[in-house]
């Protein structure tokens, strides 16, 4: 699944395409859209701001209408320049959406949650409005907001698997649950009763400069120290100690851990 950092990247190469601007063209090509009515209803109108939260992006357009995407495990975003490309038609089985404005056309493959929302429904549906603070936020992140909806979750829950509830942290996905704990040195099978405000918030504060670092250039590669190395030695430890991997909580996500620094 897209990670809140993925999200943040489409959101930061679709804005300068789209935000202020009129598209020339817009375009829903899947069959579930066809009486929809998209072009109709957002022909000519402003594209007013391109924003994330988490793992969500919304494309608000003037009038209060808004285009709210989540990717779960098999949406994308893509932004192509025709001007440097062979022109021709992208995939048609797969796209969702194409919003085209001069040389540059901005495409969301596969869903599966694309929907035009009003402004007023993104403010109290509780998909979006039960959202908890988002890791990747500009501004101050915030702590105590978090902090509570921590404190407020089951206390026997594995701090790994309370990370990803997007109520309480929105934006981390299974990667970064695993490197923040990583870099953190926090065993993510703890109780989240047993860890402390302090080790908590190490954790948002391993991931939150990584990931806005992913989020404007793409490349959330070469912060894999520990994901998908099962066996491997640890790169803290050396081959004194080997990465573990097993399914974590109700959704069975695999979790990667160093078993001798990780406490």
């Amino acid at each position: 699944m897209p990670e809140g950092d993925t999200i943040h990247y489409a959101a930061n190469r679709i804005r300068p395409v789209l935000a202020g601007h009129v598209p020339d063209a817009l375009e829903t090509p899947h069959r579930r859209f066809a009486r929809d009515r998209w072009p109709e209803r957002l022909g000519g109108r402003t594209v007013e701001s391109v924003d994330a939260h988490g793992k969500h992006l919304f494309l608000r357009f003037e009038g209060g209408l808004t285009i709210h995407s989540h990717l779960r495990m098999s949406g994308s975003w893509r932004v192509l320049d025709w001007a440097t490309r062979p022109p021709g038609r992208p995939p048609g089985r797969s796209t969702w959406l194409r919003i085209r404005r001069g040389p540059k056309e901005v495409l969301q493959f596969n869903g599966p949650v694309l929907e035009l929302m009003t402004e007023s429904r993104t403010r109290f549906d509780q998909r979006i409005a039960g959202l908890g603070p988002d890791i990747l936020a500009p501004d101050a992140f915030d702590y105590e907001r978090f902090l509570r909806r921590l404190r407020q979750d089951d206390p026997t829950r594995p701090i790994g698997d309370t990370m990803l509830d997007q109520r309480i942290l929105a934006g981390i996905g299974n990667l970064w649950k695993v490197e923040g704990c990583f870099q953190a040195r926090i065993d993510p099978w703890r109780p989240a009763g047993t860890v402390s405000d302090q080790e908590a918030i190490a954790i948002v504060d391993a991931c939150r400069p990584r990931m806005q670092r992913s989020a404007r250039d793409g490349n959330q590669t070469r912060f894999k120290r520990i994901y998908g190395k099962a066996r491997q030695p640890c790169p803290r430890c050396g081959p004194v100690s080997r990465i573990e991997v097993r399914g974590q909580w109700d959704d069975n996500r695999p979790t990667y851990w160093c078993p001798r620094c990780q406490t």
